[in-house]
């Protein structure tokens, strides 16, 4: 199964026809943009303060560069920047960290069913944080560099399975997913074995990861997410062009012209298979983002890595906000844990996907 995909970008295209479909790329990406700040300001405003997006505007004004607080509007600040702001922004940060994640790994494999989630690699990283949590007695946080080692090493660990595995046996992306789905069934087995062992505290820790939430988020943990994903996306947005060879014209055609495929797919996995980890140690397993955010940018923007990549990010940031809102309003004051919010949203744009493939191969 490969990508259905257009065209080679600027292949047997007039250069004027390639300008005006670059610069309404460039249009679609400014906008999406500058929906998604307005929907973070508006994200924050949802609940039972009262606050507006002139309060939250206010707010970050005075946090970045000082002011006046009155009292009047003290309480205010402190729900907008203490609990509704970050916990906006570190659920942006993850969703467009996994779609990153996801788009990368769909490109390198040439597959739209290719995700962390479905290769295995979330529910790894979630294992190896619930081993450290386990170690430690509960007493390592989400904040802890041993949960995000021990995360980061079992999504490498895998990957690294898979992929050799996968290069070994000259295996299909079919073949793969399956692959990628018993892998992930073992270790969600596995995890649950650690809660079977675990005592109170350190089992609800752990449940944690297996709900996938952004409860609690703190300014740290939006600078660590928020730090890897900005840092990552130019990265990744530098390979882009040899991205679209593989993605397009597969891994000959690639080499025919000057891509060194396997030090490229071996260094972008590793970059995806770092933000689908980060993500996880903080956040807990959050499926699905990573294979319905890149779709949905595909759909919009279409499949040139160089547009896809950044709009990837605004999509996917913007689908784990709306979960996220969604999940902390629907049943207020109970909060919905995100990860299960948006299993409801992509398990049926998943079913969707393979059964279009499907259509299509017949």
């Amino acid at each position: 199964m490969t990508l259905a995909t257009e065209n080679p970008p600027g292949a047997a295209e007039p250069a004027a026809r390639r300008r005006a479909r670059g610069s309404l790329r460039g249009l679609t990406l400014l906008l999406g943009v500058a929906v998604s700040l307005l929907a973070v300001g508006w994200c924050v405003t949802v609940g039972t303060s009262g606050a507006t997006l002139a309060d939250v505007w206010h707010a970050v004004r005075l946090s970045v560069f000082g002011g006046v607080l009155t009292a009047e509007f003290e309480q205010t600040f402190t729900i907008i920047t203490n609990l509704r702001l970050p916990r906006a922004l570190l659920a942006f940060a993850a969703g467009a960290a996994l779609s990153l994640a996801g788009v990368v790994m769909q490109g390198l494999l040439r597959n739209p069913l290719v995700s962390p989630f479905t290769l295995g690699v979330s529910p790894a990283a979630a294992f190896g944080a619930s081993l450290a949590i386990l170690a430690t007695g509960g007493a390592a946080g989400s904040a802890s560099w041993l949960v995000v080692g021990s995360a980061l090493a079992a999504a490498l660990a895998v990957s690294a399975l898979v992929l050799g595995l996968a290069s070994a046996r000259s295996m299909s992306t079919a073949t793969l997913l399956l692959l990628g789905i018993a892998l992930t069934q073992l270790f969600e087995a596995m995890t649950s074995a650690l809660q079977f062992v675990a005592n109170e505290n350190t089992l609800q820790a752990i449940v944690r990861w297996t709900f996938g939430s952004v409860n609690d988020a703190t300014w740290r943990e939006v600078q660590i997410v928020g730090a890897v994903t900005l840092l990552l996306l130019p990265v990744l947005l530098w390979f882009a062009k040899d991205l679209n060879a593989v993605a397009f014209a597969g891994d000959d055609a690639a080499k025919s012209l000057g891509v060194n495929v396997t030090a490229l797919r071996v260094g972008l996995i590793v970059l995806a298979v770092l933000l689908a980890s980060v993500v996880v140690s903080f956040c807990g397993v959050i499926g699905f983002v990573g294979l319905v955010g890149p779709h949905i940018a595909r759909l919009v923007i279409g499949a040139d890595h160089r547009f896809l990549l950044p709009f990837s990010f605004l999509t996917g940031g913007l689908l784990l906000l709306v979960a996220d809102t969604i999940g902390r309003t629907v049943l207020a004051p109970s909060v919905i844990p995100v990860g299960i919010v948006v299993a409801f949203i992509g398990a049926p744009v998943f079913i969707n996907l393979i059964l279009t493939r499907r259509a299509a191969a017949r």
